[in-house]
């Protein structure tokens, strides 16, 4: 996707690996400790893989201690830009584009500039767009900055089943929806379309037994699907030709997703114009005209669910995130 983190042409979509994995912890063994206000969360509240860090920093209470640049979701020619800011300009790094921390950090770099990224304010480099590793350590590593209450979303004991479901989830959907909208040739446009399917079909009974997918809590793995799943109507169907059923058709993911969306730190950070402008109006080699489509309904998002029957506490022995700050929330025009 519009990520800069991927590779798609005449041959088969690959996902680039991240280029710079460096993290940040809480013994600062790579050289990065956990310290309040040194790191700026660079985002697209388009970009799925950045929607999980917006998600874990809201779920977490992060927003004092990490403090959040929101891209706009359109694209030019040197990738991720600060045009929703004041002269241009994200008002704490001072850079027109996320590409300018990345040639801080290294000139003539492989790949591309990609979101979420992790930015060293004092010294404008960017120091790690590892999105798989990012969240782990948000929830492991910056314990000491989680607010009163934070949930923990990487619980010990469970992270076996956690890592497992978590790589299905990714092969499968996650990054199955890009090879199937990227796809150059029919039989590996299917392939990836029946991943997908197959998958979804697959998680559907074990969420029609348990409200989340791993444990009796919101954990990692729910936030992983999550970020696909509400892209799925708006987008995904569509645009990248996933379009066996819609979210909406299927009752079990359509209430799981609608349950997590109704729950502060999820549909809270999702803007439906960001994701719809981004993916209709970058994408030019699958939507040439940039049309943006009026649907699809977004009201259903806030419909009743019902999932609380099963059980399940979302926070565990934790508690809600409190409303987003002001200045990050949503416009109207983003939400349902």
């Amino acid at each position: 996707m519009g990520d800069g983190n991927d590779a798609y042409g005449k041959k088969a979509f690959k996902r680039s690996r991240s280029h710079f994995t460096d993290r940040i912890t809480a013994d600062g063994r790579d050289g990065r400790p956990v310290e309040a206000g040194r790191y700026r969360l660079v985002v697209s509240r388009a970009c799925p893989w950045a929607s999980r860090a917006v998600i874990s920093r809201r779920l977490l209470g992060l927003e004092d201690a990490l403090s959040m640049a929101i891209a706009d979701p359109i694209q030019d020619d040197r990738s991720w830009r600060f045009t929703l800011d004041p002269d241009d300009r994200d008002p704490v790094l001072g850079i027109r584009y996320l590409a300018e921390a990345y040639d801080e950090r290294e000139r003539d770099y492989p790949g591309g500039v990609s979101v979420p990224a992790l930015v060293d304010v004092p010294s404008g480099k960017l120091v790690t767009n590892d999105y798989q590793q990012l969240t782990l350590d948000l929830a492991t590593e910056w314990t000491a900055l989680h607010r009163d209450g934070a949930p923990d979303l990487y619980p010990s004991a469970l992270r076996d089943e956690i890592d497992t479901v978590m790589a299905e989830v990714y092969e499968d959907v996650n990054n199955g929806v890009y090879r199937a909208g990227f796809a150059t040739d029919q039989k590996e446009y299917e392939e990836a379309c029946t991943a997908v399917f197959r998958r979804l079909e697959l998680l559907a009974p074990r969420l029609a037994r348990q409200r989340y997918l791993v444990g009796d809590t919101i954990t990692e793995a729910d936030i992983r699907l999550f970020t696909t799943l509400v892209r799925f109507d708006a987008v995904y169907h569509g645009h990248f030709k996933c379009n066996r059923w819609k979210l909406a058709e299927n009752e079990v993911l359509w209430a799981y997703a609608r349950d997590l969306y109704q729950t502060p730190g999820f549909g809270d950070t999702v803007d439906f114009d960001h994701i719809k402008r981004h993916y209709y109006q970058v994408h030019s080699g699958i939507n040439p005209t940039g049309i943006v489509p009026l649907g699809p309904d977004l009201s259903g998002w806030l419909a009743p669910h019902h999932r609380e029957e099963l059980g399940g506490r979302p926070f565990g022995d934790g508690t809600p995130p409190g409303p987003p700050p002001e200045d990050e929330r949503v416009p109207e025009r983003g939400r349902p």
